[in-house]
């Protein structure tokens, strides 16, 4: 049950720099788009198709970025980036998914069952636990300077007179309705700002074929260049890890902010100083997937979500299954923020040994281990480093804002989910980014 919360220094020298613009400005070469995510996908296509030449550097062997579809299993393909349209309503991937004749299937959160560790299915009455949360961030409002989502829970007095059975719910909706939303954990995720984004309306649909079918009819007729992974950006060219440059009249970067963090790619003249503190301050989240296939049915067919209050919040604590809409044997159990990063460090024998130990303990000892399993790290992922951004402490809509558009007189642009202010962190806010910076530049 959804819970709404709303709410260079130039070193080289002015003189320098300038030159160096104007022969960003003057070199010859395509429009180069770093990344073939939904973002630069999105910004490829609309400058191609209003005739520019345009060039699409991927340093991975497919397109896609963050969106991954598995054909691990031939006759059940696995999303194991993002696997839905969250909100089909106006959704411009609804459009792109019916441009590609791709199949859909809704969800819904109606259809879900909440367990105690014990496995016996519960019904407790959230408005208690959810007045805790939201007078703990209504009260976090008042404050001169933002805090944590967890540091404003455990500062108010709701919290501290609350049981622990109220504690453990207040728990439960954190993980469920803000931690595996937006990716981050409560100690990060900002009490101002961590809850809002903006969101299509209408159902969730999952691709039971693919999420890959999209990225694939984005990809066709476009120039892309595979196994290009880029190392340093400067006016008006390139370098790739092999050492090869491409020159570039102007270049979109939409390299996942995880990877901007990093360092991995550097930018030979600096940053405009609010960009770079941007790149900083919002936070790179973490959602990781345990795909289990299983060969029958062993748990409620007739439910898409499934939510334990094991023994220790948000672990194994939030499960979607996949047999009422595709009839297919198969549960995902999720994991984010600090829980994803702690089972990053096991291995797949190890993750598939504790989810089998926690769906026995939801569903009784004789529960079947599964015959195959899937499973995701995002945060080794060296061209992601993270799932998705999310407003961490001292961030929000400004940052995002700061962070997307143009850089170096127009020779340089930033495009993806972390520069969408409004539809962060989403597929949907990759792909309407993009074409933003797509419009900007054409009409430049």
């Amino acid at each position: 049950m959804p819970l709404v919360v709303k709410r260079r220094a130039v070193v080289m020298g002015l003189g320098a720099m300038g030159l160096g613009l104007r022969a960003a400005r003057a070199a010859e070469g395509p429009v180069v788009v770093i990344g073939a995510g939904l973002a630069g996908l999105s910004a490829a296509r609309a400058l191609a198709e209003a005739g520019q030449a345009v060039m699409v550097l991927e340093a991975r062997d497919r397109p896609g970025g963050r969106i991954h579809t598995s054909r691990l299993w031939p006759d059940l393909p696995m999303d194991l980036g993002a696997s839905w349209i969250h909100g089909r309503k106006g959704n411009p991937v609804e459009a792109l998914a019916r441009e590609a004749g791709a199949r859909l299937v809704e969800t819904s959160y109606d259809r879900a069952i909440l367990l105690d560790a014990a496995g016996e299915e519960i019904d407790p009455d959230l408005r208690g636990a959810e007045r805790i949360l939201r007078r703990a961030l209504a009260a976090a409002e008042d404050r001169e300077s933002d805090v944590s989502v967890m540091a404003a829970v455990e500062a108010s007095e709701w919290w501290r007179k609350a049981s622990a059975g109220e504690r453990r719910l207040v728990q439960y909706l954190i993980n469920s309705t803000l931690e595996q939303e937006y990716g981050g954990p409560a100690r990060r995720l900002s009490a101002w700002w961590g809850a809002e984004g903006e969101e299509f309306g209408g159902a969730d649909a999952l691709f039971p074929d693919g999420f890959d079918q999209v990225v694939q009819h984005m990809a066709q007729g476009l120039d892309l260049r595979f196994g290009a992974e880029v190392v340093e950006i400067a006016p008006g060219r390139v370098t790739l890890a092999d050492g090869s440059v491409i020159a570039a009249e102007r270049i979109v970067c939409t390299l996942p902010l995880g990877v901007l963090q990093s360092g991995r790619v550097r930018f030979a003249v600096p940053l405009e100083p609010a960009r770079q503190a941007a790149m900083g301050v919002l936070g790179m989240g973490l959602l990781n997937k345990c795909w289990l296939r299983f060969d029958r049915v062993q748990w409620p067919e007739d439910v898409d979500w499934i939510g334990w209050l094991g023994p220790e919040p948000g672990v194994w604590a939030e499960w979607v299954s996949l047999t009422r809409g595709t009839g297919a044997p198969v549960l995902l159990g999720f994991h984010a923020g600090d829980q994803a990063a702690a089972l990053e460090g096991l291995d797949d024998r190890a993750t598939v040994a504790a989810a089998t130990e926690a769906l026995r303990a939801m569903f009784g000892s004789g529960f079947p281990a599964p015959v195959a399993a899937q499973v995701t790290r995002w945060g080794r992922d060296p061209f992601a480093l993270g799932s998705y951004s999310f407003h961490a402490v001292g961030s929000g809509p400004e940052s995002r804002r700061a962070l997307a558009g143009a850089d170096w007189d127009g020779a340089l642009w930033f495009a993806g989910e972390a520069a969408e202010p409004d539809y962060y962190g989403t597929a949907h806010g990759a792909v309407l980014s993009g074409r933003a910076v797509a419009r900007a530049v054409l009409a430049g």
